[in-house]
């Protein structure tokens, strides 16, 4: 598991575990993303064996997209964000613990994490995800 303080500073703290321990990656190039133009954000980000890869689509200071890969095994520690965090599965499915209990969240669907509920995320295998937070 990843230790994560809050999903506002997600990349910061991901980046931090690959400098100490080579296991998570950011990979800025997997696929030249370009605006007005179509993408698969399956095909955007890949996986990496052991490790836990996140891109970042959009950022500004009203909040930011973000696309993760999770390989089986991997996951994020208990934490909790400042704000609603829109969470949707675009590859397998993700293990969702928030405030104690259990989801399993699958291809195509999403989830609402409240803000402030403690949540963690357990890939039993490999899947990705695309993170949207709103500030306000």
């Amino acid at each position: 598991m990843f230790p994560l303080s809050g999903m506002a500073s997600n990349l910061h703290h991901l980046r931090q575990q690959d400098k100490h321990h080579k296991l998570t990656k950011e990979i800025k190039n997997m696929a030249k993303l370009e605006k007005g133009m179509v993408f698969n954000a399956k095909n955007v980000i890949d996986y990496a064996e052991g490790g836990v890869v996140s891109k970042e689509l959009v950022h500004s200071n009203a909040g930011s997209v973000t696309l993760f890969s999770f390989d089986a095994g991997q996951g994020l520690s208990e934490h909790t964000a400042p704000f609603d965090a829109l969470t949707q599965v675009i590859d397998g499915s993700m293990e969702l613990t928030v405030e104690d209990v259990k989801h399993i969240i699958n291809t195509g669907e999403s989830f609402v994490i409240p803000s402030g509920a403690r949540h963690s995320v357990n890939a039993a295998d490999r899947f990705k995800m695309i993170i949207t937070m709103i500030r306000g």
